[in-house]
């Protein structure tokens, strides 16, 4: 397949801070979109990949999976965009499409392995894909979503990663008006949380470490805070939560958290991405019928759900 040289920002080798750099983006195919990037979000993930932290890494990588910007061209099949419509790209970019997960819209759940925005594998190229830190993208037209027009564009690109990843769990465990949500946390996924929480008419808790972070938190829309080192705060809220949203990205301890959730409550993790230690009490969950799940982002048609949503 032919291809066209694009700069890019990326890490030649694992010793190297990043830089520009070029790569090769592939002609459009039948039913691809082109997109000029006019913003592209700095998720922290990104840093992790350039540096190798998880292991894995592609080299040479070019992060960046919170893609927004203008389509320039489309292939002849492609129905659901045109030049100058504003488009994004999310943190995926293919799927089988046809495993039992791909046909229920949970293309990050597929079978075979979803194909990450950048070191995944490129089918059509070969070796790696390539992320947002670019001047252009090129992608299928199913894994492209629409901007409504009256979202801040620079705004929609931190939708794409924390915003899909805090949604994806609100929506799967049916919150609503009246639901009771905590959230632990106040970093990049806990802000999308408790805002998004709050949106679909949930009553929303932080659990922070930081009494400094409850100022903060009220105005992101929390109704209230509760600081998780205290033990009399902690008591307080005892059996009140339907859902609690772990934002946390190191080890931490979840068995108090746990005592927090209702009869058939759910502390789902999308933060931390290791061994839980302590390990966790089942007592707890027992007597309760607790549950602890685990997320990651969201599938194509709830991503899009999600901008429509916020616009």
């Amino acid at each position: 397949m032919s291809a066209t040289q694009v700069k890019a920002f990326g890490t030649p080798s694992l010793k190297d801070d990043l830089r520009e750099i070029n790569i090769q983006r592939r002609e459009i195919t039948s039913r691809d979109v082109e997109i000029d990037i006019l913003y592209c979000g700095v998720c922290h993930s990104d840093l992790h990949t350039a540096r190798n932290d998880w292991g894995g890494t592609i080299y040479p990588a070019v992060p960046g999976h919170e893609i927004v910007g203008k389509v320039t061209k489309v292939g002849n099949e492609v129905t659901q965009f045109k030049v100058g419509d504003l488009a994004a790209v999310g943190c995926m970019v293919d799927s089988c499409r046809t495993c039992d997960s791909c046909k229920k819209d949970l293309e990050q759940y597929c079978l075979t392995g979803m194909v990450g925005t950048y070191n995944g594998k490129d089918k059509h190229l070969g070796g790696q894909t390539f992320g947002g830190y670019s001047e252009k993208v090129i992608v299928d037209e199913h894994f492209v979503l629409k901007v409504p027009a009256n979202l801040d564009l620079a705004a929609v690109a931190p939708l794409l990663c924390a915003g899909i990843t805090t949604w994806s769990p609100l929506r799967h465990w049916k919150v609503g008006e009246g639901s009771k949500v905590a959230v632990v946390g106040l970093g990049g996924l806990g802000h999308m949380a408790i805002k998004l929480a709050k949106g679909l008419g949930a009553e929303v808790t932080l659990f922070s470490r930081t009494p400094g972070k409850s100022e903060d938190a009220k105005q992101l829309g929390a109704n209230h805070v509760v600081i998780s080192t205290d033990a009399a705060q902690m008591k307080s809220v005892k059996g009140k939560f339907d859902l609690i949203i772990d934002t946390v990205p190191y080890v931490h301890d979840v068995n108090p958290y746990v005592t927090t959730l209702t009869v058939d409550g759910t502390l789902v993790l999308v933060g931390y991405l290791g061994p839980l230690d302590p390990m966790l009490h089942a007592v707890p969950m027992i007597l309760g019928r607790k549950s602890v799940a685990g997320s990651v982002i969201g599938g194509i048609a709830e991503t899009q759900e999600m901008l429509d949503f916020c616009g």
